[in-house]
């Protein structure tokens, strides 16, 4: 006979604490059960050691533990999150059993809950609450096998500062944010760097007064929906590229190549010590500007909206990358290129549910969250019910409207 409690919380990250803090608010009997030895999991173990938040500290809004510091403009760094997380725990006597892996998540014959595998035994439960997110599995693409063997290869979540790596030039695939501001920190630190490109946009930094974070927050841009998305799949798309670096700046490929780096369009395959490039690295770079453009455009439209006493202002605008030669192909033994670092994303898999509870693309069928099974939720994903939906921002109401809902079943 397993193990009983009312509800059991799979997932120790911002999605599973939010959702247990809000459960011990109504008093309800539950345990979250985190893989990981500690608090902060993601934060302390799969960023790299000059990681800060992209977003300003304001936005850090655990609930029951907003950001109440001296720097709401600022960005923490790592070591203030992790720290951040780890006394959430603590302070809100939160039911954490760390170093616990769920295998399996199944009906009770009959009904009436749920049964939980887990490297520590089974578990019966009313109710469950997927929290673990979509950044489960690095993703490394099948051809890295086939390169050479005298290069090093990292994921993004594995890449720790340019001394770890072996001597020599680096290829960072992918131009979301951890690959531009892993790109940045190593050409800055003296390596050449070649930066392979993606359709993720820019954002700038600031604008007009305010972080651009706050100005998506202020004009309702992170509370759209999915159905204001032009398809499905939209809702994976990278985040614009920015950066909390030494206070926060803009990150520009069209200054990368200013400043040395080399870059190419998207990657497509190699083999030994060639990769070969599609060639699209002109309508990557128009993708970023006119992302950054768009988000001008719709700042400078909500301050007319509203009326604000705002002045204006003019960014850059670099085209340095327009006149970069385009590349197909490279020789990693020529270019002295010793490392790559793979900042292609992560893939996710609900699979553990053995339940049809995803779509065709993989996720979860649900609103807000709540899934057509009764007592099995899923918390903490972009878009589950708006943008803000896999943020700090916007996780803490989201917890709150499950444990609502959890707390007026009738069990």
């Amino acid at each position: 006979m397993g193990q009983k409690v009312e509800t059991i919380v799979i997932g120790g990250g911002q999605a599973g604490l939010s959702t247990s803090y809000h459960l011990s608010l109504f008093g309800r009997e539950h345990v979250v059960l985190e893989q990981a030895k500690q608090a902060g999991n993601a934060w302390r173990n799969d960023r790299w050691d000059s990681f800060t938040l992209l977003t300003p500290n304001w936005s850090f809004r655990l609930p029951g533990a907003e950001y109440q510091g001296d720097q709401p403009e600022g960005y923490m760094l790592k070591a203030d999150v992790v720290a951040s997380f780890e006394q959430y725990v603590d302070r809100f006597h939160l039911p954490v059993q760390f170093g616990v892996s769920v295998n399996w998540v199944e009906p009770l014959a009959g009904g009436g809950g749920y049964r939980v595998k887990t490297t520590d035994g089974e578990w019966e439960a009313q109710q469950v609450v997927i929290a673990t997110g979509l950044y489960q599995t690095p993703k490394i693409p099948p051809f890295a096998a086939d390169l050479s063997p005298n290069i090093t290869h990292y994921h993004s979540g594995h890449y720790r500062n340019p001394a770890e790596l072996p001597p020599g030039a680096v290829l960072v695939v992918g131009s979301a944010q951890s690959g531009c501001q892993i790109a940045e920190e190593l050409y800055l630190s003296g390596r050449k760097v070649y930066l392979v490109t993606s359709s993720a946009g820019r954002a700038p930094r600031r604008y007009r007064g305010k972080d651009i974070y706050e100005w998506m927050h202020l004009s309702g841009f992170l509370g759209r929906t999915p159905d204001k998305l032009p398809n499905p799949r939209a809702k994976f798309a990278a985040n614009p590229h920015v950066t909390g670096r030494g206070g926060g700046h803009t990150l520009n490929l069209h200054q990368f190549v200013r400043d040395g780096v080399t870059l190419t369009g998207h990657l497509q395959g190699g083999e030994g010590r060639r990769l070969q490039f599609s060639g699209d690295l002109r309508e990557n770079l128009t993708r970023a500007d006119q992302v950054e453009a768009d988000l001008v455009k719709m700042v400078d439209d909500y301050i007319a909206l509203k009326g604000l006493d705002v002045p204006p202002e003019t960014l850059p605008q670099l085209r340095d990358g327009y006149a970069a030669p385009e590349i197909t192909e490279l020789d990693l033994q020529e270019t002295g290129i010793t490392s790559i670092i793979w900042a292609i994303g992560y893939h996710f898999d609900f699979s553990m549910v053995k339940l049809p509870v995803v779509d065709a693309d993989g996720f979860p069928i649900q609103q807000r969250g709540v899934t057509e099974f009764p007592g099995l939720y899923f918390i903490g994903l972009p878009w589950l019910y708006n943008m803000m939906s896999g943020h700090l921002l916007g996780v803490g109401p989201d917890a709150k409207y499950i444990a609502d809902h959890m707390a007026a079943r009738p069990l």
